[in-house]
């Protein structure tokens, strides 16, 4: 085989795992509340940050684009996505269909080694509380919701809740929901208590409750400051 034949798929791994890896750093961050809606993800300081091409950056963004993170303007650019009123009843609406058959599928497939990593992950999120670490209760709250749809064992699901998880949490930091309020930890563990009684219909009636108190908690802010791009990543 010629050397550049050779060469051509490592070149493609290096690239693919570059943009991956740009691109969790930006999930992480919005995730995070560390970058906010609105925030501009200028391409020519985006890739001096990150040491890459422009051309690699406008394939991320493109990428978060495709899943509504990211809003492209024409001459103007990419910006972190600002759900409106609108959208985010949308979303909550696609989430109250959308997780309650999580969870019955859930159910139906549950095992002990599920379970585990349920508690596991909430045990995870109680430390995080302890320690005062409110960026990584966000995350992991919303993560929560993502592991649930993984665990579920449908990818097309647990990529829906993804999205929808990351529009949430965009939406929650944009009308200004107090973490403790939108997410709460106690509910986490009544879902993962009533799936591994295998009862459907009680680990369904929680997850609306739950979404209910999330989208309940919500108030209108729109006082959100510009984010300094290179000391989020690259601090």
């Amino acid at each position: 085989m010629p050397a550049a034949a050779r060469k051509a798929p490592a070149a493609r791994v290096d690239r693919e795992k570059s943009v991956d890896e740009i691109y969790e750093k930006i999930y992480v961050a919005i995730l995070e509340h560390r970058l906010h809606p609105g925030t501009k993800l200028g391409e020519e300081k985006m890739a001096d940050i990150f040491g890459v091409s422009r051309a690699r950056i406008r394939e991320v963004l493109a990428r978060l684009a495709h899943e509504q993170i990211v809003e492209l303007f024409p001459q103007r650019g990419a910006y972190v996505a600002k759900p409106t009123i609108e959208q985010a009843r949308d979303v909550f609406e696609a989430r109250r269909l959308i997780e309650p058959a999580v969870v019955r599928r859930l159910v139906d497939t549950m095992s002990p080694e599920k379970i585990q990593r349920l508690r596991q992950h909430v045990e995870t999120e109680a430390q995080a509380r302890g320690r005062g670490d409110k960026r990584a209760v966000i995350r992991l709250s919303g993560e929560f919701h993502t592991l649930l749809a993984e665990l579920a064992g449908n990818s097309a699901l647990a990529r829906t809740m993804r999205e929808l998880c990351m529009l949430t949490c965009l939406t929650i930091f944009l009308y200004d929901a107090p973490t403790a309020q939108s997410c709460r930890d106690d509910e986490h563990q009544m879902i993962i208590d009533a799936v591994a009684r295998r009862d459907g219909t009680r680990a369904e009636k929680i997850m609306l409750d739950h979404l209910d108190h999330i989208e309940g908690s919500l108030q209108l802010d729109n006082g959100n400051g510009e984010a300094d791009l290179e000391a989020i990543f690259r601090g």
